[in-house]
Order: C-alpha cells, then structure tokens, then sequence
C-alpha cells in the first residue's frame, strides 16, 4: 500500500556523500506533506458535503421502492423479497431516526406503495378473489399543518366495479381518524367513522349491488370504528412514523400492526 511517507529520502540518481547530506531536521522543514494525504480517511469525512448526504439518502429510498414495485403493494411477496424490503426500510429510517415529528412536512396527501398491514390486505385480496371488484389507489391524507400536537388522518380508498362504476367516477372508501402526537415519532389514533361513497349515483338494486354492501359490512367490521349504539370511542392504536421528508413517509403499526410505504401525492379535494 502507498503511504504518503513511504517514498525514498533519497532519489536513485543522487550521490550518497557525505558533504550532500542535508541536516534531518532541515529536510522535513523544506518538506511539507498535505494533511489530506497524512490523513486520507479523515480527509474522505471532512468531504462529506449535505449534498452527498442527499445523494445516498435518495439511493436508498430509490432502492426501497424498486424492492416494493413487484409487490401489488404487498399483497404478493415473497420471504427474499419481504427480508430485502424490510432491510431497505431499515436503512432509510436510520437517516432521520430520532428526528422529531414535522407536522407541516407531514401534512398533505400520501400515496401507499406497499404494506403488510392486515386491514388493508384484506383490500387487495378482495379485489383478487373478486373479479367485479377492483380497488384504486389509497390514500392518506394527514390535516394538521396548523396544528401543535396532532389533527386528522384521513384513510381514503378509490374502488370501482367496471364497467357500472370507474374510480374517476368518485367511488370511494373513507376511513377518518383523530389522531394525537404522544412522543417524538409516535401518533395514537382513534378511528371515528367509515363511509362507502358511491358518486355520482347509488348502484342499481341487483345481485351485483348487494355483494358489493356485503363487502363492504364485512370491510366495516375490520375497522374500529365508533358504535353508533353506545357512541363509545373504539380502542385506537399507536402507528410510529419512522421516516418523513418531503417525498417518503415510512410507518410502523405498533404491536404488529404492519409497515406503510408512502410516497407524496397530489393533494385530494
């Protein structure tokens, strides 16, 4: 290995007398080494600029999506695929882990990329086993840029049934929450309410119609929503925000509950 002292003190051609021997002292005073090459691997971290950082933050994150991409956003996985996602997850969280929680940055709306969370699964793989049923893009919008310690979460999911109803048409499920910061990275939700928006007109009485509302009672009964009999709250659940920048939002369902892959989306009216 070439070192930035490993160099002769005395070129091949020069004569080795005595009389042409400088003083050693004098040698390394007329002799200056730059620090970068005494010094390399500390040189390398001192040319760490925030743009370089931006740079392998946004390698990451391109790495992260192109491991979800496969995936119909997590409803078909493998465990090589699941491990290297989980790996990717990691190493972007790492990079603002402990930050505290931006809730302007947070605020707007997020397009999901993948999950492994059951209640949303349970989606995807209704729209598989039930060829009429096709389920959209989904949504979550955060309400709480003029907010201190918390606002609204609001889950939205565009579906539709071609060729009776296409999603521009504004079928739509909508699953809102309340939801408080409780700690630096931690939210605690508290579901309030579920509709099934079907625009611009209600579906026709058929058979057709009447699976598409037992779908979705049976959807209902996946969320904890309010009892409208007793109008007592639901027990609501902690989600950590791993990750947040102006593109990527990354989340952990606490308990198990699943992670979320989101990217940042046009808002929603």
């Amino acid at each position: 290995m070439d070192l930035a002292l490993a160099s002769p003190l005395f070129p091949s051609n020069v004569t080795r007398g005595v009389d042409k021997i400088k003083p050693f002292s004098s040698m390394f005073a007329t002799r200056k080494v730059p620090a970068r090459k005494l010094f390399p691997c500390l040189a390398a971290v001192a040319t760490q600029t925030p743009q370089t950082v931006e740079f392998d933050v946004e390698s990451k994150k391109y790495e992260l999506l192109r491991a979800v991409q496969d995936t119909k956003r997590g409803l078909v996985t493998t465990d090589d695929q699941r491990s290297s996602i989980e790996e990717a997850l990691v190493t972007v969280e790492g990079y603002n882990k402990g930050a505290p929680l931006d809730l302007v940055k947070l605020d707007g709306t997020w397009r999901l990329q993948y999950t492994s969370a059951p209640d949303v699964l349970i989606l995807l793989e209704a729209a598989e086993r039930i060829s009429f049923f096709q389920v959209g893009q989904i949504f979550q919008k955060f309400e709480c840029k003029d907010q201190s310690n918390g606002g609204i979460i609001r889950n939205v999911v565009k579906w539709s049934v071609p060729p009776l109803l296409e999603e521009e048409d504004g079928a739509t499920l909508l699953v809102s929450a309340k939801f408080s910061v409780v700690s630096v990275r931690n939210i605690y939700l508290q579901f309030e309410e579920l509709q099934a928006l079907i625009a611009p007109a209600l579906l026709p009485r058929s058979f057709l119609s009447l699976q598409i509302l037992q779908f979705l009672r049976t959807f209902k009964a996946q969320i904890p929503v309010s009892d409208p009999g007793t109008g007592r709250q639901s027990v609501g659940g902690l989600y950590y925000l791993s990750y947040l920048d102006a593109n990527m939002l990354l989340g952990r369902a606490v308990g198990g509950g699943g992670v979320f892959v989101f990217t940042k989306a046009q808002p929603l009216e």
